[in-house]
């Protein structure tokens, strides 16, 4: 077998073994803890909040789902492991957008001569 024919049957061993491999290797498992839920609807009051901040550099926040729940007006540093604080304000109204799945953004405070949008969205 010279060099050509070699190549050319490895080009196709791999054409056709790779995706028998894959194939292969995906199994029946029924463990439902690593198959996607069924139902990909967000929800706030079920599921939590996602947070995005933008220009991030050490900012975190969490918004409990108790306090989507009370809808009352609620203050949040953001601060994480940032070297300074910024606070955003969660109104009643942005409260009951998030019980209606919808998200909300919210500018924070100044702080360092700079703010940041923060976005909250439904898990």
């Amino acid at each position: 077998m010279d060099r050509k024919e070699f190549i050319k049957k490895m080009t196709g061993t791999l054409l056709i073994g790779i995706p028998v491999y894959s194939m292969l290797g995906c199994s029946s498992s029924d463990d439902s803890s690593t198959q996607p839920p069924a139902n990909n609807t967000k929800d706030c009051l079920a599921n939590g909040t996602v947070i995005a901040i933008s220009t991030n550099h050490g900012q975190t926040l969490q918004v409990p789902v108790a306090d989507v729940q009370s809808g009352v007006e609620k203050q949040y540093s953001i601060q994480g492991g940032s070297g300074h604080d910024h606070m955003i304000t969660v109104t009643a109204a942005n409260f009951d957008t998030l019980k209606n799945n919808q998200e909300v953004q919210i500018n924070s405070t100044s702080a360092d001569s700079h703010t940041h949008a923060v976005i909250i969205s439904c898990a």
